[in-house]
């Protein structure tokens, strides 16, 4: 009987418990949210290191530029990448990837030694060699990549998914990216 009981009051208190999910880092801002065929991936977004990079992936989000991409890039034990345009047409291929996004690139400067890459870490992509440079194509890492910490302005950390991060591949599409507080 004391047993059952105190199943039941166990079962009742972590009913209620947060999920990680609910559970948001210090500081933490918004959360995105993407919709894959795989399932759904969640990232926590880190406005106080990234302000204009978190803006405008949230914006975008928001906008519903995202819906219909697919992951151009996905390099299996590295990282996955999205966010360019011209991956919703399957005869421009060759093309994705290369620069394309809303023709306004964030003209910011955000990288910080506070943030790295972590298992699960999404940070901005940019064409050439100026962070600057960055648009809307942002990727997320499958392992620890400390080479390219400093080199790449990392806004944002998987919380729900990363399980469905691993099983992304190229072409996969991103159905819909959301955002919620």
């Amino acid at each position: 009987m004391k047993m059952r009981l105190g199943a039941v009051v166990l079962g009742v208190l972590l009913s209620g418990a947060p999920t990680m999910a609910d559970q948001k880092s210090p500081g933490a801002g918004p959360i995105v949210v993407l919709e894959t065929a795989k399932g759904v991936i969640e990232f926590e977004t880190y406005p106080e290191e990234a302000p204009k990079t978190v803006a405008r992936i949230v914006e975008l989000a928001r906008r519903g530029f995202f819906n219909g991409h697919r992951f151009h890039r996905a390099e299996p034990n590295f990282l996955i990448q999205v966010g360019d345009p011209q991956s919703r047409n399957v005869a421009m291929q060759e093309w994705w990837g290369r620069g394309a996004g809303t023709g306004k690139p964030i003209g910011a400067m955000e990288i910080t030694k506070k943030r790295r890459h972590v298992r699960g870490a999404v940070a901005m992509a940019y064409p050439g060699t100026d962070p600057r440079a960055a648009d809307s194509q942002f990727y997320l890492v499958l392992r620890a990549t400390p080479e390219l910490d400093g080199k790449y302005v990392v806004f944002g950390k998987v919380i729900t998914g990363l399980d469905i991060v691993d099983k992304i591949r190229r072409s996969d599409i991103l159905k819909k990216a959301s955002v919620r507080e």
